[in-house]
């Protein structure tokens, strides 16, 4: 029997009936199931609550109930440990989830019979250098989408020096400076201008937010380059992570991006065209 962990949208009603419809299925055929404590309190589950620090101990699979921001947190939770995801969406049309709720209970069938298979996307890790006083402590964190570094409240451009593998490159003045993955191209780095890469793909996207200089363009690079974000200048940036505001970088405060060494496994149940995803999400026509 296999260990299950579900994720759940905070502010979705629907999410924690579909835990408490997946949690009588699995426990009916012998499953283990587990979640944070703060979802099993949403879901009125608390005697399946386990600490987020032992969640992955053991784990076969994660289920995550929302949107792409519950994909996020989900495989922010458990990718480190090689743990695959199924999605089930319950947004709008995402790009990363792949059922919809109401073939929950077969998207379990099939993942019990082993009728799946495992797509992998490139992570990405940053790690922060930082000692200003409002700076996140210096550590490492891991990005499905993006790391940005983007203008305080204040409204303030952002000053930063990027450094490609060593060798120091320009100087951007923008409102911020996205470096995302083929994953995260379609999120804030396509709002800001970047370029769409196919998931699959393995790259860095760099991609500047309203530059205020001549060479606005994306950067897309190979997974094995090394992106150091130095903020330059007397002006602050704030430094987020797949959403997660972090805290603000000051002058001399850097990150550094590179891949992460752990993909993250999402589960998938048959063909899924990213072509069909994008035609629908924009609206494009055949012909």
């Amino acid at each position: 029997m296999a260990t299950v962990a579900l994720v759940l949208h905070h502010g979705h009603k629907e999410a924690a009936g579909l835990a408490r419809e997946a949690v009588d299925w699995l426990v009916a055929r012998g499953h283990q199931v587990r979640l944070p404590p703060a979802d099993a309190a949403i879901a009125e589950l608390d005697e399946l609550a386990v600490a987020e620090t032992s969640l992955v101990d053991g784990l076969d699979v994660a289920i995550s109930l929302g949107g792409d921001g519950t994909m996020l947190r989900t495989v922010d939770v458990v990718a480190d440990a090689g743990v695959p995801v199924i999605g089930v969406n319950l947004g709008h049309l995402g790009y990363l989830s792949e059922v919809e709720p109401g073939a929950l209970e077969e998207a379990l069938a099939r993942w019990e019979s082993g009728d799946f298979e495992v797509e992998e996307r490139m992570r990405m890790a940053v790690d922060v250098l930082a000692g200003s006083p409002d700076a996140p402590e210096p550590g490492q964190h891991r990005a499905l989408n993006e790391a940005v570094l983007g203008k305080t409240p204040t409204g303030q451009i952002a000053r930063v020096l990027v450094t490609i593998d060593g060798e120091p490159f320009t100087t951007y003045s923008a409102d911020g400076l996205i470096v995302a993955t083929a994953t995260g191209s379609t999120a804030y780095a396509w709002s800001a201008g970047g370029p769409i890469l196919e998931p699959s793909l393995q790259a860095l996207v760099l991609t500047p937010v309203a530059p205020h200089m001549l060479f606005d363009r994306a950067l897309v690079l190979p997974p094995t380059t090394c992106v150091r974000l130095e903020v330059v200048d007397d002006r602050p940036a704030d430094l987020s992570v797949d959403g997660r505001s972090l805290g603000l970088l000051a002058t001399g405060d850097a990150i550094v991006c590179t891949a992460a060494p752990q993909p993250a496994r999402l589960v998938t149940f048959g063909p899924r065209s990213f072509l069909s995803i994008l035609k629908a999400k924009f609206g494009l026509a055949d012909r």
